[in-house]
């Protein structure tokens, strides 16, 4: 409280506009964030991870199903001969699958740079969270769309591999590289639209505080 304690007039003028500086500073300090808050935009950034790496490793294998002695994937067609020795082919018309050689390049660049987009979005995310500053809010929005960006693109490419090879398909098939690209979508999915919704109930949160 700055009352007149029998000083001047000027100090006690100093004094009082020291005292409603000091207040405005605390009125427009930023909250401090929940434990709760904390925690779970860690783990979403660690999930995001986790999927980044999923899915580079998924690309870089490339080779997503097994079927009938022959392994289909993005780089290489291969054949397993009856000494069980596995023979690999960059040249994807040789698997005889109607438009595989050319579907397979949109499909790899889907993928790949999904996997760019979701790094750009980490990046995003783990600023917003070490600068906490006035726009980190909207750096987190930022990099929850481009989660959801790399979600739609890995999901397309997943979609449109399985159309391609629809006739060999089979559920065991499936090799684990491909459940990897099929996870790291599905976290893609989950984080992105966790992340636009916690940042959503943590806005509206410190709105009602101000009212």
């Amino acid at each position: 409280m700055c009352k007149d304690a029998g000083l001047p007039e000027n100090v006690v003028d100093l004094v009082t506009a020291y005292c409603s500086q000091a207040q405005q500073l605390l009125a427009h300090r930023r909250p401090q964030k929940s434990f709760f808050e904390t925690l779970i935009r860690s783990l979403i950034i660690l999930c995001v991870a986790i999927a980044v790496v999923l899915s580079s490793i998924s690309i870089c294998d490339g080779r997503w199903l097994f079927a009938r002695g022959q392994l289909f994937g993005l780089w290489h067609f291969c054949t397993v001969s009856n000494d069980s020795v596995l023979k690999c082919v960059t040249d994807l018309s040789l698997a005889q699958v109607e438009g595989l050689s050319v579907g397979v390049i949109p499909i790899r660049s889907m993928v790949s740079f999904a996997v760019v987009v979701a790094i750009f979005g980490l990046e995003l995310l783990m600023v917003s969270q070490v600068c906490d500053d006035a726009n980190a809010r909207r750096k987190w929005a930022m990099g929850s769309v481009l989660i959801l960006i790399s979600f739609l693109l890995s999901a397309t490419g997943v979609l449109s591999f399985s159309i391609l090879v629809k006739d060999h398909l089979t559920f065991t098939g499936f090799t684990l590289t491909y459940w990897c690209e099929f996870i790291a979508a599905f976290l893609f999915f989950l984080n992105g639209i966790s992340g636009l919704h916690i940042n959503s109930l943590t806005h509206l949160r410190k709105g009602v505080g101000k009212i």
